[in-house]
């Protein structure tokens, strides 16, 4: 016959139960420290891993609601500053054409002043030719009209006389002959 304990070395499916006995406690014991000690850091390291997934993610929700109103400020600056240079621009045009218009007038008074400047130039020098003209032709006048009485025009007084007759007749000729 054999021995109680042969039988149970011949049978290795079948459990020995002090085994499982000292196995079930010690698994007890370390899944007990493991629950009491590991699981709590575990937890403790997955929940602030998620505190920092969600942190980061509501601080890029933040970033880039503070990135879009920055872009909304930036694009009324850019309005802002597309209006102010139109109106800039509008206000040289208009500055632009009121100088244009201020240095046409003044053209065109120193123009007219150049003009009305030349005119009572000519109309001196004219004065001045007709002067010496009637002094010239006075001179030939009196020595013609000396030659032709036989006497002598040298009286001065009547020489201005006769020359000033001459003169008119001729004006009245002339400008019968207009």
């Amino acid at each position: 016959m054999l021995h109680p304990l042969a039988a149970e070395e011949q049978a290795p499916l079948l459990p020995v139960w002090p085994e499982v006995l000292i196995g079930s406690i010690t698994f007890a014991i370390i899944f007990f420290v493991f629950y009491k000690k590991l699981l709590p850091s575990i937890n403790a390291a997955l929940e602030k891993r998620h505190d920092e997934i969600v942190g980061g993610m509501e601080r890029a929700q933040q970033a880039q609601d503070e990135a879009q109103q920055t872009l909304e400020e930036y694009r009324e600056q850019l309005k802002d500053a597309r209006h102010e240079a139109a109106r800039l621009r509008q206000e040289a045009q208009e500055q632009g054409a009121a100088l244009i218009a201020e240095m046409r007038a003044e053209g065109q008074r120193q123009r007219e002043e150049i003009v009305a400047t030349g005119h009572a130039q000519i109309e001196a020098d004219r004065k001045q030719a007709s002067l010496a003209l009637r002094q010239d032709v006075g001179k030939l006048a009196t020595e013609l009209a000396g030659r032709l009485v036989g006497e002598s025009l040298e009286d001065h007084a009547r020489q201005s006389r006769v020359i000033d007759r001459f003169l008119d007749e001729l004006e009245e000729k002339a400008e019968a002959a207009r």
